[in-house]
């Protein structure tokens, strides 16, 4: 009936190199959901044309052999009564909606036929439809994931680590002088500080020697 043509097509095509062709790629995802939802609605309408062919047929079905019989008994009658002419329009009545009864019972089995086709259709129809909603999940968790790794890619390219093995040098070489320049001056302290000691003991030298004397006065 056509009704899963556009469907199968959508589901046949190579996604992922279309995609790559593609500005918006999760516009184009929902585009093709909007579609089959389209297609679902389309064999929703033909299911429902479908369901009232079948109350048509069986109520015509219905009423024809309501005819048939009464056609039936209006000759029966005709009969008894000797009127022929009416026995035979009665008949000629009854014959011609048999014929009618035959075709509308052929027209109804055919459209339960079809009904029923479209019932398997349908479940196919939403069994796709659910199968492309997971798919545009998957597909978008990997549109991302390739999208945040290009651009990881893109700023690691981007990053030049001469430059910063060169800038780390400079920071290195120019603390290596404050260190050099730290022990110099240290250096230079402990130097100085020891000459301030022995000029402090040269000067305590002379009354070192009259406490001792003291002492030995004492003594």
């Amino acid at each position: 009936m056509g009704i899963l043509k556009r469907i199968k097509n959508i589901v046949t095509a190579d996604v992922h190199e279309t995609l790559d062709k593609l500005e918006n790629p999760v516009s184009m995802l929902k585009q093709y959901l909007r579609d089959t939802e389209e297609q679902v609605a389309k064999a929703q309408h033909a299911l429902s044309q479908q369901l009232f062919l079948e109350k048509k047929y069986e109520a015509l079905i219905a009423e024809t052999e309501d005819i048939i019989a009464k056609r039936t008994r209006q000759a029966e009658l005709a009969l008894s009564r000797d009127e022929d002419n009416m026995a035979h329009l009665a008949l000629q009545d009854k014959i011609t909606n048999e014929k009618k009864l035959e075709m509308y019972r052929e027209n109804y089995e055919m459209t339960k036929q079809q009904t029923a086709a479209l019932y398997e259709q349908i479940d196919k129809l939403q069994e796709k439809y659910q199968e492309l909603q997971y798919k545009k999940l998957v597909l978008v968790s990997r549109l991302n994931a390739a999208r945040a790794m290009k651009q990881s890619n893109a700023a690691l390219a981007s990053f030049h680590t001469e430059n910063a093995v060169k800038g780390f040098a400079r920071v290195e070489s120019y603390i290596q002088k404050l260190e050099a320049e730290a022990a110099a001056s240290n250096y230079f302290y402990q130097i100085s500080y020891a000459s301030k000691a022995q000029a402090l003991d040269n000067n305590l030298q002379e009354e070192v020697q009259k406490e001792l004397e003291q002492l030995k006065a004492n003594k």
